[in-house]
Order: structure tokens, then C-alpha cells, then sequence
């Protein structure tokens, strides 16, 4: 959205314009798609177990958003045609970290670092690179199995950052939570297109559960208890995060959590019900 923003993209570009090499079936697939999980792109995460059969998820070399890039140009279809379905698909946002990197000829950490952290002076989250990068004072992920608790941190897919891999604070969530309100980094209008519900063309938006569902960009925006809601789950494994706002009553819960036995999403809610009961 900010090189939107800045007219380097548009969300009306495709997938083989930044990627000429990209099978035909990207041909049809433009920026909006990825950002509203209509592309139809399989998810990475299948296709990544599909090539180690019969391997435990710890032996499977981990892959980056490039691996993932690379995994897709192998396929010669997506699952439906772009815009007709909603299906969520972490690929998607793989992609976008991609075209970032294409259209900004900087690394996608990077850039997230220089117009996004460092302006909103969240000087504790990294988007955590083995190797280049370490993550101060973190918590690690765990898992509880049948004689106890184990940590379990990392997964083969852990190392992507389009779709995750960012350790960040309460503190400096505060500050992002911050800039949606008050628009430093993008004006009220800028930001209407990730708050604007997709209309996908075979018929409304739905889960795979079956439930409907309204989302934006990286928003899912159903209201709650009539009150207008964004919000988003997230989950890898060891960690489960939820992140409920409500921005006409000022309110934002942020759950973070380094066990997989709860539901932050719950427990943002239950918080949530404090604060929304006691209004009139």
C-alpha cells in the first residue's frame, strides 16, 4: 500500500508484470487478489509437504519467500480463476513480499525496517532473518504433547516474512495500532481499500467451514456485538496471536501468546466484552 501510495504499483497490476517468467495462469492474477486472498494460488505450505513425503517437519530444510516464489512457477494452474473465490491462502502474501522487493530493489525486511519500524520508532520488532539479524529478549514457542511441554519454535515455513516471521512487542504494536488510527504513514483514504469488504464474483466471501466471511486487506472486518470491527488471528507453530480492534469505540485488545493450549482470539474478546458492555 505505500508503493501504491507512491505510484510505483497499483493493485490493478498483475502478477507476469513483475515476474515475466511467471507461468500464464499468473496472467490473470493482480496485485488486489494477493492482498484479498482471491488469487486462487495453491497454498505454498502443501506444496512444500507434497516434495517431502514421509519426512518429519524437522527435517524439512526451511523455505524463503523466494523458495516460495519458485514453488508456485512449478504449478500451471491456481485452484480457481482470480476474483471468483475467497480462499485464504498464505502464498498470496509470499508473493507480495516478492513484488515489494521487485518494485523497491530493497530486501523486504528492509524495507519494512526503513518505512515502517524506524518511523514509528518500534525499536523492538525485527523481521528475523537466521544469519543476518538476532532477536533480542524473545520469547520461544511451545507445544504441549502427552509427557509435557516442549519448545517448539520453528517449522519449515517460519523463515517466510510475507505471511510471518516478524517478533515484535506489546509496546511497539501499541505504536503501529497508533499509526492506524492517527494516519501518519497513510491517510484515511489510502487506507479505505484494506477496510473495504471483497466481493468475490461467484457469490459472497466464505470460509472453508462455510461461514461468511468479509475481508479487506489482510482485515477480516465483521462487526461484533454491533460494533465495527478489524481483526486477525495468526498462529505458526508454538504461537498463537490475535488482534481485535475497535475503532470507532478506540479500543484494540493484542494477545500474544508462546503456547499453543489457548485461543487468544478468545481472550481478546472476553476483554473486549469489559469494555463494550459498559458502554451505552
Amino acid at each position: 500500500m505505500l508503493l501504491a501510495r507512491d505510484g510505483k504499483l497499483h493493485y490493478d497490476d498483475h502478477l507476469t508484470d513483475f515476474f515475466p517468467e511467471f507461468p500464464a495462469y499468473g496472467k490473470a492474477i493482480a496485485v488486489r487478489h494477493l492482498l484479498n486472498h482471491t488469487s486462487g494460488l495453491p497454498d505454498y505450505e502443501d506444496l512444500l509437504m507434497k516434495q517431502y513425503p514421509d519426512t518429519p517437519p524437522e527435517k524439512i530444510p526451511q523455505i524463503l519467500d523466494a523458495g516460495v516464489l519458485r514453488l508456485l512457477e512449478q504449478q500451471s494452474s491456481g485452484n480457481f480463476a482470480p476474483g471468483s473465490r475467497w480462499e485464504y491462502s498464505n502464498s498470496g502474501y509470499a508473493v507480495l513480499a516478492m513484488i515489494v522487493e521487485k518494485v523497491s530493489g530493497k530486501s523486504f525486511g528492509k524495507f519494512l525496517q526503513e518505512r515502517i519500524f524506524t518511523p514509528l520508532r518500534m525499536e523492538n520488532t525485527v523481521a528475523y532473518e537466521k544469519g543476518k539479524n538476532e532477536v533480542a529478549r524473545r520469547a520461544y514457542g511451545h507445544s504441549k504433547e502427552k509427557d509435557g511441554w516442549h519448545e517448539t519454535d520453528q517449522s519449515p515455513t517460519s523463515a517466510v516474512l510475507g505471511d510471518g516471521g516478524i517478533y515484535s512487542s506489546l509496546d511497539d504494536l501499541e505504536k503501529w495500532d497508533r499509526e492506524l488510527r492517527e494516519h501518519t504513514l497513510l491517510s484515511a483514504a489510502e487506507m479505505e481499500p484494506a477496510l473495504t469488504p471483497v466481493r468475490p464474483t461467484d457469490g459472497p466471501a466464505k470460509s472453508s467451514e462455510g461461514p461468511s466471511v468479509s475481508y479487506g486487506f489482510g482485515w477480516f472486518l465483521d462487526p461484533y456485538r454491533g460494533h465495527r470491527r478489524m481483526w486477525h488471528p495468526g498462529e505458526t507453530i508454538g504461537f498463537r496471536t490475535a488482534i481485535q480492534r475497535f475503532p470507532e469505540d478506540q479500543l484494540t485488545v493484542i494477545v500474544l501468546a508462546n503456547r499453543v493450549d489457548i485461543s487468544p482470539e478468545e481472550l481478546a474478546l472476553k476483554v473486549a466484552d469489559l469494555y463494550l458492555g459498559s458502554k451505552p
